[in-house]
């Protein structure tokens, strides 16, 4: 459509899907993140987190250490949406990024505060998260819009590949209702719906053998024989 000089653009105001990032595209992201470096290290935990998790940017940075419980993958959001009180899930495979971040912080001598913060300790601002992953984006050559609910997205995306029921999804994500989670899930492409269909390991027919034909009697063959005869003589 297009776009008329001196009125609002046609789709002014218009909410845009999130897009799902492919996991070659988060790896390149985390390539960015030092794997030394304070900030680099901090980083890496954080993408993971928000990667893997599917938490919210402002439940993420309102984490604590202590919130964080490695033996059950349980993060505990003390200000969720509504500012309620709730436990979230996290996957193993942030657990190393995690544990690295945990042990520099302690290193850099903090204690309390936030478990992700500046390297003074001090509280990260949503905006900082939003122009780091827009930065190493770049830096990536990822040609997408690189933000933190895309990556909720994202996570939200791979749940349902892997096959997980949609009561499920929403619980880990924190929706208050299947239906919020069902429109996450709108986004998918028919090429991605296509691809989940080749992978989707359905069930295969039994080899069932033909049933027998039944043979006809041989009085039951001559009479339909004759009937047959005398439609062709009746029509003549």
């Amino acid at each position: 459509m297009p776009v008329i000089k001196g009125q609002p653009h046609p789709r002014a105001g218009e909410t845009l899907p999130a897009e799902t990032l492919t996991t070659e595209e988060v790896a390149r992201l985390l390539a960015q993140c030092s794997l030394r470096a304070p900030t680099g290290v901090r980083n890496r935990a954080l993408i993971m987190l928000l990667y893997r998790s599917g938490l919210r940017v402002s439940e993420v940075l309102a984490l604590k250490p202590a919130s964080i419980t490695f033996a059950s993958h349980e993060a505990r959001v003390l200000h969720g949406k509504g500012d309620k009180a709730t436990t979230r899930g996290f996957h193993p495979s942030a657990d190393d990024a995690l544990a690295r971040w945990l042990d520099a912080r302690k290193g850099l001598g903090l204690k309390n505060g936030p478990l992700f913060c500046t390297l003074d300790g001090a509280p990260l601002s949503d905006r900082y998260v939003r122009d780091m992953l827009k930065r190493i984006a770049g830096k990536a050559g990822v040609d997408k819009r690189v933000h933190p609910h895309g990556l909720r997205h994202t996570y939200a995306a791979e749940l349902e590949r892997s096959g997980m029921r949609l009561l499920q999804i929403s619980r880990l994500l924190g929706h208050s209702s299947v239906a919020v989670t069902d429109r996450y899930l709108r986004s998918l492409t028919n090429s991605e719906a296509i691809a989940a269909l080749v992978a989707a390991d359905l069930p295969e027919l039994p080899d069932v053998a033909p049933a027998p034909r039944k043979r006809r009697s041989a009085a039951n063959g001559s009479a339909a024989n004759g009937e047959s005869g005398r439609g062709r003589l009746g029509r003549v």
